[in-house]
């Protein structure tokens, strides 16, 4: 039985997955780990029962530690896991996995199968923050995990911690690990890396243009919606997981030259079919 939670970065994630624990009927005592902004905000929002900005306190006496931060941060905090409590569960919400993995391995050697937990919440916003934190985050979202050679990710505190996970309205998915890194790179990175270069172009070029922003457009928000993600968040994905992002930007520009090229013949109809063949598939 999960008596008590450490949450290490109470943001969106770490926030919402509190509130959604507590409305999932969680009653053991949620531990906030972050700065002591966000943890004043985090305590006078009923999202934890206690705080501290120091990690290995706020891990103490605790049955799952959930590291809920950006994924540098992440990996800095896993060399800190010996001084954790042995008999509980470090997992992660990290957007990419081998480092991630590589880093717990290498630090908790042959017991990271039992003590650790590679897991990757499909849920998000482009905002952050504490304030941001919404019990309703994880509804019928996807919560992926990345199981270690020979892990067993339904026994002991890691079969507990997923149970919660789905009862807080998550669906658990497992997958390998190179191919979460890989599909994750055409899922998720690459639309906002295109989300913020769009962005970036029009700002560019029409930025000081009035008429920008009284005609608007509806495709053109949607579309850079994403690209109000902070910086300091997806720096880290892109230097964890460069090769696959590189490779779909790779793609992405060979198909963007193809339609540059054809805008006057019919190859231009066959990519429209074929773009709505994916929307109706992926309904």
């Amino acid at each position: 039985m999960l008596n008590q939670i450490t949450i290490v970065g109470v943001g969106l994630i770490g926030g919402s997955f509190a509130l959604a624990a507590r409305r999932a009927g969680f009653r053991g005592r949620i531990v906030g780990c972050d700065r002591a902004s966000e943890l004043a905000v985090a305590r006078q929002r009923g999202v934890i029962d206690d705080g501290t900005e120091e990690v290995v306190e706020a891990a103490r006496g605790s049955d799952v530690i959930l590291l809920a931060t950006p994924v540098g941060a992440i990996i800095d905090l896993l060399e800190q896991a010996p001084r954790f409590p042995p008999e509980a569960l470090i997992t992660d919400v990290g957007s990419t996995k081998e480092a991630i993995v590589e880093r717990a391995q290498a630090v908790l050697g042959d017991a990271a199968r039992v003590r650790f937990l590679a897991g990757h919440p499909m849920a998000g916003r482009e905002r952050s923050g504490i304030n941001e934190a919404d019990a309703g985050l994880f509804d019928d979202a996807v919560w992926l995990i990345t199981p270690l050679p020979g892990q067993d990710p339904t026994a002991g505190k890691a079969g507990e911690f997923l149970q919660l996970v789905e009862a807080i309205g998550a669906r658990v998915v497992t997958l390998e690990l190179a191919q979460h890194d890989r599909l994750c790179a055409w899922i998720s990175h690459l639309p906002q890396m295109v989300a913020t270069a769009l962005a970036a172009a029009v700002e560019d070029e029409l930025g000081d243009d009035p008429e920008l922003l009284a005609i608007g457009g509806r495709a053109l928000r949607e579309m850079t919606r994403i690209a109000s993600s902070p910086y300091s968040m997806w720096r880290d994905i892109a230097l964890t997981n460069t090769a696959n992002i590189q490779l779909a930007l790779q793609k992405l520009e060979q198909r963007l030259a193809h339609v540059r090229e054809n805008l006057r013949t019919r190859a231009l109809e066959a990519e429209f079919e074929r773009g709505q063949k994916f929307r109706k598939n992926s309904r």
